[in-house]
Formats: structure tokens, C-alpha cells, sequence
């Protein structure tokens, strides 16, 4: 049964130095939240991030959208493109978010967090993801980069799905690469028709569709894949 739909809260996130502002929307009776961390010059309020979260929103799994950059920093990126490659950084405000989180346990009720990361958002969940495996429980990547969380891949614990367009040809050859270097469960789900910001009619919600069945499966504790589950690689 749809979830009734929460008014997402305005919060304010100090971490690593910064100030980050962030959207929250969850209830006392959802149990799973994902954070959701943007791609390439983007924010929270991307409108393909925010469409996604809303869908999970009414399957009952809350969800936080936040700006990575300050506006300060997101005026730089602009011009010279460079924060939004620079996955430590990234990762370190990814882990800032989580912490700020965990420190809010009127709020988190011991809820267990996935991450879902767009391009390379993706790299820095993963990262994340890595640095924390007692505290993600779930990756999802969307058109993701993968490959640019370099060895941190060999020490991701948490059960991750990476979804890719077919027609992104050079995107699909880095998350088939990544696959294989990931020891949790994974899959790769290829995404036919679709381009690398999934805009062609139905491929964001066949993601959606995706997205929902693995966190409504993962998302219970930390390492729950490994009792009687063994990590696997799977393609559609």
C-alpha cells in the first residue's frame, strides 16, 4: 500500500568545516533511509534525484537530498569543474552526512542507510560505503562512475546495485569493469534505451522499479547478506 507521502524538512548539516543544506523527508514509521548524493554539477534539487526520491518516499523508505558544495563552491565548480571530481572531498562530505545522522537518534529509530549515488556521486557513496561497512547497508549507483572510487571498490562490504543506460556505452564498460572488482553481492542492471541521464521515456522508472526491490531487500542491518548469501555478480 503507498506510504502517505512526507513533507520533506529543510535541515542544516555541519560537517568537515562546512555548512551543507539538505531536504529531509521521513516519518516515525518508515525504517529505511537513503541518502541520496548528486553527480557532476548537480544538487539536491535535481529534478531526476527528486522524482526517484519521491517514488521511495511512497513505497515507505525515507530520504535525504543535500548539496555537496556550499554555494560558495558550487559558483567555483561552475568555472573551473573540478570539485565535482575531487571524490575525497566528496566522500568525506558523504561520511559528514552519515555521521550527522547517526547523531540524530530521535529521528533514526536505528534505521538502517543506504546510499544512492548519481555519475560520480556514485564513486563517492562508494567510498563512503567502504569507510563505513558497519554503517551503509545498501549502495544503488545510477549512470554512476564506479570506477573513480579506485581501490576503495576491493572494500566495499555493502550490497550494491549499478544501474546503466544501454546507449552510455563507455559508462556500461566502467561499471562492467567495477563489477568485478566489488567482493559484496552486486548486479549490474542495464537499462535498455537509455541514455546516460535516463530522459527517454520509462527508463527512470524502470531504475525506480529497480532501486525499490533491491533497498526493500537490503536494507534490514549491516551484513545481512552474509548469513546464507554469497556475494554475486549478476547482469539481466
Amino acid at each position: 500500500m503507498p506510504q502517505i507521502q512526507p513533507e520533506p524538512t529543510t535541515v542544516s548539516i555541519d560537517t568537515a568545516g562546512v555548512q551543507l543544506t539538505g531536504e529531509l523527508a521521513m516519518t516515525p514509521e518508515m525504517k529505511k533511509l537513503v541518502v541520496f548524493v548528486h553527480g557532476s554539477g548537480s544538487s539536491r534539487l535535481s529534478p531526476r534525484n527528486r522524482y526517484v526520491a519521491s517514488a521511495l518516499n511512497a513505497a515507505g523508505l525515507g530520504t535525504l537530498l543535500f548539496d555537496l558544495l556550499t554555494p560558495e563552491e558550487e559558483h567555483t565548480d561552475r568555472i573551473t569543474r573540478h570539485l565535482r571530481f575531487d571524490i575525497g572531498l566528496l566522500s568525506t562530505r558523504v561520511m559528514g552526512v552519515v555521521q550527522w545522522l547517526l547523531a540524530r537518534p530521535w529521528e533514526m529509530t536505528d534505521a538502517p542507510i543506504g546510499l544512492f549515488g548519481a555519475s560520480t556521486g556514485a564513486a563517492a557513496a562508494l567510498v563512503t560505503a567502504a569507510r563505513l561497512p558497519d554503517v551503509i547497508s545498501a549502495v544503488v549507483s545510477r549512470g554512476g562512475r564506479p570506477d573513480l572510487a579506485g581501490d576503495a571498490l576491493a572494500e566495499v562490504q555493502a550490497p550494491t546495485l549499478l544501474t546503466v543506460g544501454s546507449e552510455d556505452p563507455q559508462v556500461l564498460a566502467l561499471n562492467r569493469a567495477a563489477l568485478t572488482r566489488m567482493p559484496c553481492p552486486r548486479m549490474l542492471h542495464i537499462v535498455q534505451g537509455a541514455t546516460h541521464l535516463f530522459e527517454e521515456p520509462g527508463t527512470l522508472d524502470e531504475v525506480i522499479e529497480v532501486t525499490t526491490r533491491w533497498l526493500q531487500e537490503w536494507l534490514r542491518h549491516p551484513h545481512a547478506w552474509q548469513v546464507g548469501a554469497a556475494p554475486s555478480a549478476r547482469c539481466p
